[in-house]
């Protein structure tokens, strides 16, 4: 979170219930199978729930998921698992309460593990966990981020930082998936990759 903070987007500018499920109708016409909210945070919308609930109401779409900060799944998760959530993804960058709070300028790390243990047991299997790595930041955290999964049915998604704007990126800052590979490989030598789909964004690996 930028220390000035983050402009909202004025309501008149934002898409209604309605124009978000038009708009979807047209891609799944085009063959899309598979849509995701994200943000900024979709959780900050009322309407949410009857979001999932039209999409899931069109013909030839497969699967809804959400990409969220996972601050408020305890309160929502619910009622988004019966309007028809397929999957969740939960953005998180430290499993350190301390650095959660420096990074995001807010508590409620605890809420996050909260939500994510919900999210379990709610038959979400596996929850895919997002982690940016950061030089000076979290890359010290690599090897307890794949010990998070040991604990829990999580997929963790590392990701290399990138530059968007707001962020200040720094390439200094970047940790390159190999280097990442590499401090893995150091205390778990069997991880090995898997089968990736054609369409996949990601590359996956497990003991």
């Amino acid at each position: 979170m930028p220390k000035e903070g983050v402009k909202l987007t004025e309501k008149p500018h934002l898409l209604t219930t309605e124009e978000i499920i038009k708009i979807a109708r047209l891609f799944v016409k085009e063959g899309v199978s598979k849509i995701r909210l994200t943000g900024g945070e979709p959780t900050v919308r009322k309407d949410l729930p009857d979001i999932i609930f039209s999409l899931k109401q069109i013909e030839g779409l497969k699967t809804v998921a959400i990409t969220t900060n996972g601050l408020v799944l305890t309160k929502q998760l619910v009622a988004l698992q019966k309007a028809g959530l397929d999957i969740i993804n939960v953005s998180l960058d430290t499993l350190v309460a301390e650095k959660y709070e420096k990074i995001t300028r807010r508590k409620g790390w605890n809420r996050v593990i909260m939500g994510i243990d919900l999210a379990l047991q709610l038959g979400y299997n596996p929850v895919k966990v997002n982690c940016v790595v950061m030089k000076d930041f979290n890359e010290d955290e690599i090897v307890d981020f794949v010990r998070f999964t040991k604990d829990r049915r999580v997929d963790i998604r590392f990701i290399e930082y990138m530059p968007f704007t707001g962020n200040k990126w720094e390439v200094d800052k970047l940790i390159p998936y190999k280097s990442m590979l590499k401090v893995i490989h150091a205390v778990w030598p069997d991880f090995h990759p898997l089968d990736n789909a054609p369409n996949d964004t990601s590359k996956n690996e497990r003991e």
